[in-house]
């Protein structure tokens, strides 16, 4: 068993690290792009396309890092209101549907990443199926944090940056 957490650590590490790779070299490019148009009049012709598809892969990817730090919206008012038992009952109820949602993106890209796979990007020749590939990747995330928060595993792993936390 704590082979298999070590592995699960891994990959989300690696994860990780992958969403944030991507929002270090979108502002690189981007920074890179805006010196280069302003002071040599000047754009690399691959960088808006790079740009956009590294933000497509960042947005997914930390969307799914939300839904394994439990970031995503809740309506904590109503909860005051409510017997425990259902406010537990609730919980279970949005862990399925998030669940659901994340197979919904793994069956639903795999499909639309396999048909993108015969036209490529204008600028950088990439196959258009790399913008798409990130949607089984995250769906994928997505319904692995939802089966082990539906379990009562806590995926969160940066617990007390919240605003206000001491």
């Amino acid at each position: 068993m704590q082979l298999l957490r070590k592995f699960v650590v891994a990959v989300d590490n690696w994860l990780e690290t992958l969403a944030l790779l991507a929002l270090l070299s979108m502002i690189v490019i981007v920074t890179m792009q805006v010196v280069t148009r302003k002071l040599f009049n000047f754009v690399f012709f691959w960088s808006e396309e790079v740009t956009l598809l590294l933000l497509v892969w960042f947005a997914f990817m930390g969307m799914a890092i939300g839904f394994r730090e439990s970031l995503h919206l809740a309506m904590d008012t109503i909860d005051s209101f409510l017997p425990s038992k259902l406010i537990t009952v609730l919980d279970r109820l949005i862990e399925i549907c998030t669940f659901a949602f994340g197979l919904y993106l793994i069956i639903q890209g795999f499909d639309f990443t396999l048909l993108m796979n015969e036209s490529t990007l204008p600028a950088t020749k990439l196959p258009s199926s790399a913008v798409y590939a990130v949607m089984p990747v995250s769906g994928f995330m997505v319904c692995a944090y939802a089966a082990l928060q539906f379990f009562g595993i806590d995926t969160r792993r940066h617990q007390g940056l919240e605003e206000g936390a001491e």
